[in-house]
């Protein structure tokens, strides 16, 4: 496995990511002059007073009217915002540097600053790479980018902060006085995370492809409230006639896609791939890899996937610090989408929007385990055979009665042989059946009020 750098694992857990400056062949996004000179901010000192909301703006080429707007700090603010870079003010440490909490004194806002290890694993190219991808996107689920520094040799990212940090940090590894994420909690993570790939991969143009999608980069705020970060390894996607895009194998181990490690040819699939894997550790609060954990266990896809085939093993994959809080039937629904994800042919793993879809459903199904009787009518959830048979061989009954309660039955959902076409047609169905109850719902109480 070491002939990948995707595969170079290292046991302190950090971001496994690869400098890729030795690689001048890879195409990187059309820069926009500013960026490309990078202003250093160190030059301006003399309008120091202007630092606070002077924005540079550009077009790029091949993009029409598309504006990049970044701040430009000196590090003199930062270090002043950071307190000279203290160690109290530390968060965290990744491949590109180390990241501090700051606030900036102009205006009071709280900060996140990450600076570049110029020994470290990224470079200028990711640096480059960051700032154009955050100054062209903008998402709610996307992390906002403030602005940067590049004063001399210094390379500093300035984010929004992000209070509750990252979903590993309330995944893996939590102190026995830290309250673990509930059921409903994790699938609204799951689904603003996967809205923001459907934005990358949908509505972006061209389409961006993440290809570091894991759960140190899922940032949370106040409210849980999940936004992607670290764009250094993004790439944009294929256009045209094209496929996919070959480029130099990067990643973390234990999410990238197996076609992907195997042949450099990069799709929006492969990222639905390490969706699937980050949405396994949610499901099962393990981690993607794990070297504590018996042979047989270490690797999460490998562990999990043969459990998908037997219904009697489905609570096995239920995080042990869930306690059992959670509805058996939208533990199904949620292991036949991680399942459909985490397919081994890229063909056969569904598009970001229909994962959405399924997610968004999932996410608006509130469980409430003190409910009683609530929680026993979601242990009564049932599968039923397709009609016309063929495809995953089952479907939801949202009214809870049961035709074929078999693991045979059961296999043909979550096997690994699915069928794209219906499962896909799972996941929209599910969401297709909640907005529909919805509106009707909603139609129902407009109905009353003006009888």
């Amino acid at each position: 496995m070491g002939c990948f750098s995707c595969f170079d694992s290292r046991e302190d857990e950090k971001p496994n990511l690869h400098n890729e400056r030795d690689h001048p062949n890879e195409s990187l996004p059309t820069a926009p002059s500013n960026i490309s000179r990078l202003s250093s901010g160190g030059d301006r000192l003399k309008s120091r007073s202007n630092l606070g909301s002077r924005k540079e703006s550009s077009s790029p080429k091949g993009l029409p009217d598309v504006n990049i707007a970044a701040h430009i700090f000196s590090f003199r603010e930062l270090a002043t915002a950071t307190k000279n870079f203290r160690p109290e003010s530390f968060l965290g440490e990744g491949g590109f540097g180390r990241v501090y909490k700051g606030r900036l004194e102009s205006t009071g806002q709280a900060i996140a600053v990450k600076q570049l290890d110029r020994n470290g694993l990224q470079g200028n190219r990711e640096f480059l790479v960051e700032v154009l991808m955050l100054s062209l996107l903008h998402h709610t689920n996307l992390v906002n980018l403030i602005g940067y520094c590049a004063d001399g040799d210094q390379r500093l990212l300035v984010y929004e902060f992000m209070p509750l940090g990252s979903l590993e940090d309330h995944l893996h590894d939590l102190p026995l006085d830290k309250e673990p994420l509930d059921w409903n909690t994790r699938m609204t993570i799951a689904a603003g995370a996967a809205k923001g790939l459907e934005y990358l991969h949908d509505k972006a143009n061209p389409p961006v492809i993440y290809r570091d999608f894991k759960s140190s980069n899922i940032l949370l705020d106040e409210q849980h409230h999940p936004k992607l970060s670290d764009f250094g390894l993004a790439k944009l996607g294929p256009t045209g006639d094209k496929s996919h895009v070959s480029t130099r194998v990067m990643g973390t181990y234990g999410y990238c896609a197996p076609e992907y490690a195997m042949t450099g040819q990069l799709t929006v699939k492969s990222d639905v791939y390490s969706f699937g894997v980050v949405f396994l550790e949610l499901i099962t609060g393990r981690k993607a890899i794990d070297s504590t954990r018996p042979p047989g266990e270490q690797n999460l896809v490998a562990w999990a996937r043969p459990l998908f085939n037997d219904r009697r093993k489905f609570a096995k994959l239920a995080d042990p610090r869930l306690q059992g809080k959670y509805p058996m039937r939208g533990l199904y629904q949620a292991l036949a989408v991680a399942s459909m994800c985490i397919q081994e042919q890229a063909a056969a793993r569904p598009l970001i929007g229909d994962v959405v879809t399924a997610l968004s459903y999932l996410a608006n199904q509130a469980y409430d385990h003190k409910d009683e009787r609530r929680t026993k009518e979601e242990r009564g959830g049932r599968i039923l055979k397709h009609e016309e048979g063929g495809g995953s061989g089952c479907k939801w009954d949202f009214e809870g009665s049961e035709r074929d309660e078999s693991p045979r039955e059961t296999a043909k959902m979550l096997n690994r042989d699915l069928d794209r076409e219906r499962a896909v047609a799972e996941a929209k169905m599910w969401g297709e059946n909640w907005r529909e109850k919805r509106r009707q719902n909603a139609q129902g109480s407009f109905d009353g009020t003006n009888r």
